[in-house]
């Protein structure tokens, strides 16, 4: 049988560079590779790849009148912190946060959503 392994993740956007830019300085990644329609971020928690859609159209939530096709977690030790961090990069902050005590829902510069989470769902 043919070994099949994830190699990424990759998220459509209006511009790959500057997404890949964003996710490298939250993360303390790289950019490892970018040309004009994709760019690869090489992070500590792994790659992230992203390619340049000028007819992309960000999810809503929580309202999904465009619906959310997946979204990114990351975990972090500090909660606010990290959001702090995020929200200077660029990040936007959801007004509905569902879980707070223990998981944030931002937008990232092209609107996907991402949570930031203290929950560890592999070591609990």
């Amino acid at each position: 049988m043919p070994a099949i392994r994830l190699s990424s993740p990759t998220l459509n956007c209006p511009n790959a560079l500057e997404l890949a830019a964003f996710y490298a300085e939250i993360t303390g990644g790289r950019i490892a590779y970018s040309d004009h329609v994709w760019a690869t971020m090489d992070g500590p928690g792994g790659r992230i790849d992203f390619q340049s859609d000028p007819a992309h159209v960000p999810p809503t939530w929580p309202e999904p009148t465009v619906p959310i096709q997946f979204h990114l977690d990351f975990y972090v030790d500090d909660l606010d912190a990290a959001a702090s961090q995020v929200l200077a990069a660029g990040a936007t902050k959801y007004s509905h946060q569902p879980n707070s005590d223990h998981c944030l829902v931002f937008a990232d510069p092209a609107g996907h959503p991402f949570c930031l989470s203290t929950w560890d769902m592999l070591n609990r």
